[in-house]
C-alpha cells in the first residue's frame, strides 16, 4: 500500500513498503530538468546533478563517496528532460543512514569552485562519449527535429561543451533557487520500511528546507513538427529513427498508446522485428519506444542498419505503421501484449 504525506515545508513524501524485501531505494526528485532550460542554460540541471556530489559543509566529495561505499550503499543519480533525481540503494538495517547521505548532497551541497572545474572535464568525456553513440545522436535528433532545435524538449539534456565550460557557482545557485523548490521535490521511500519509519526521515532530513515556490517553466513547444535531421559520420551503420505523436503522461490515453508501442516495436514478437529483422534481413536492432512528457508524447522507431539499406528498412517500417493503421490489433496480439505490459510492471 503506497501512503503519502506532504511536509509543513512543502515537500511530497511517499512511502511503500513491500513485504519479503530486505532492501530500501530512496529517491529525491527536484521537478526539473532540461526541457526547462534556455539555450544558455542549456545541460546546467545535469551540471548540477553531477557537481551535487563534490562536496557539502559535512562532507567532501571523497567522504561523501567512502561514506556510501563502507556501507554498501549505491548512491546515484540522473537527468531527464523533466526531472532531476538522486537516489540511493541500500540493505535494510542502512536504512536511515543511506537517508542522511542522500539528503545531505541534495540539501547541502557547496559546489566548490575547483572542484566544478574538474568536473567539468568529467562532463565534457560524458558528451564525447554520446557523441560516439551514434544511435543516441540519432534519437537525440530525431526530438530536435519533432519538437523543433532549441525548443523545451528538443533540447539536448548534456548540453554543449560551451556550456559546461561557462557554468559558474552563481550559475547553480541561481537556477536552484528557482526550481529547486519545496513545492517542487517529491520523496519517494521504497522497500522494507514502514511508513512512520520514511515520513520520519524525510521530516529529520528535508524540514530545514524553507516553504519556496517554483518559478514559472518556460513555454515548451509541444507543436509536433515534420522536420528531418541528417548527421553524417564515418562508421560501419547507418541509424535510422523516426516519430509519431502520442499522447501526454497525464492522459489516460497513454495506455492505449502502450498497447500500440508494443505491437508495433515493443518485443521480439512484434510487428518491427518480425517483419524487418526476421523476415526481410535488413538489421539487427529494431524497435519502437513510447515517450510520454507532462505536455506532449510520442512513439518513436529506432533501427541500426547498412547505408545500403535505409530507403528499403524505411519503406518496410512505414509499411507495417501503416499496416496497423488500416487493421488494427486482433484480439490473440492483444492478449499477448497485455501479458507482456503485465509482466513489465512486475519486473
Amino acid at each position: 500500500m503506497i501512503q503519502t504525506k506532504t511536509l509543513d515545508n512543502g515537500i511530497r513524501v511517499i512511502v511503500k513498503r513491500i513485504d519479503g524485501l530486505k532492501s530500501v531505494s530512496a529517491g529525491i526528485f527536484a521537478g526539473v530538468g532540461s526541457s526547462a532550460e534556455t539555450d544558455e542554460e542549456n545541460g546546467i540541471s545535469h551540471f548540477i546533478e553531477h557537481t551535487g556530489f563534490k562536496g557539502t559543509n559535512k562532507r567532501t566529495s571523497y567522504q561523501i563517496n567512502w561514506d556510501s561505499d563502507s556501507l554498501g550503499i549505491n548512491l546515484n543519480a540522473a537527468t531527464g528532460k523533466e526531472y532531476t533525481y538522486y537516489y540511493a540503494q541500500t540493505i535494510s538495517e542502512h536504512t536511515a543512514e543511506a537517508f542522511e547521505i542522500l539528503s545531505d548532497l541534495f540539501v547541502d551541497s557547496i559546489y566548490p569552485p575547483d572542484e566544478l572545474d574538474k568536473e567539468r572535464g568529467v562532463v565534457t568525456e560524458e558528451i564525447n562519449m554520446y557523441e560516439d553513440t551514434p544511435d543516441d545522436v540519432c534519437t537525440t535528433n530525431l526530438s530536435a527535429a519533432y519538437f523543433g532545435t532549441g525548443t523545451g524538449y528538443g533540447k539536448t539534456i548534456l548540453g554543449s561543451k560551451e556550456n559546461v565550460a561557462r557554468f559558474t557557482r552563481d550559475d547553480i545557485l541561481a537556477y536552484k533557487a528557482k526550481y529547486y523548490t519545496t513545492d517542487n521535490i517529491v520523496v519517494s521511500i521504497v522497500g522494507d520500511v514502514y511508513p512512520e519509519e520514511g515520513f520520519a526521515l524525510a521530516e529529520k532530513y528535508l524540514s530545514v528546507l524553507p516553504k519556496t515556490k517554483r518559478t514559472e517553466f518556460l513555454p515548451r513547444n509541444t507543436k509536433n513538427l515534420s522536420g528531418f535531421i541528417a548527421k553524417t559520420k564515418d562508421i560501419e551503420q547507418a541509424h535510422l529513427a523516426l516519430c509519431y505523436p502520442a499522447v501526454s503522461s497525464k492522459d489516460d490515453r497513454r495506455h492505449i498508446y502502450s498497447v500500440v508501442n508494443n505491437v508495433l516495436g515493443g518485443s521480439m514478437s512484434s510487428r518491427l522485428f518480425r517483419k524487418v529483422r526476421e523476415e526481410m534481413g535488413l538489421c539487427y536492432t529494431v524497435y519502437s519506444y513510447q515517450q510520454s512528457y507532462d505536455d506532449c508524447g510520442d512513439i518513436a522507431v529506432y533501427a541500426g542498419l547498412s547505408a545500403d539499406k535505409q530507403e528499403e528498412s524505411y519503406e518496410a517500417i512505414i509499411g507495417e505503421v501503416k499496416r496497423l493503421k488500416e487493421e488494427g490489433i486482433g484480439a490473440e496480439e492483444f492478449a499477448s501484449v497485455r501479458e507482456q505490459i503485465k509482466s513489465a510492471l512486475v519486473f
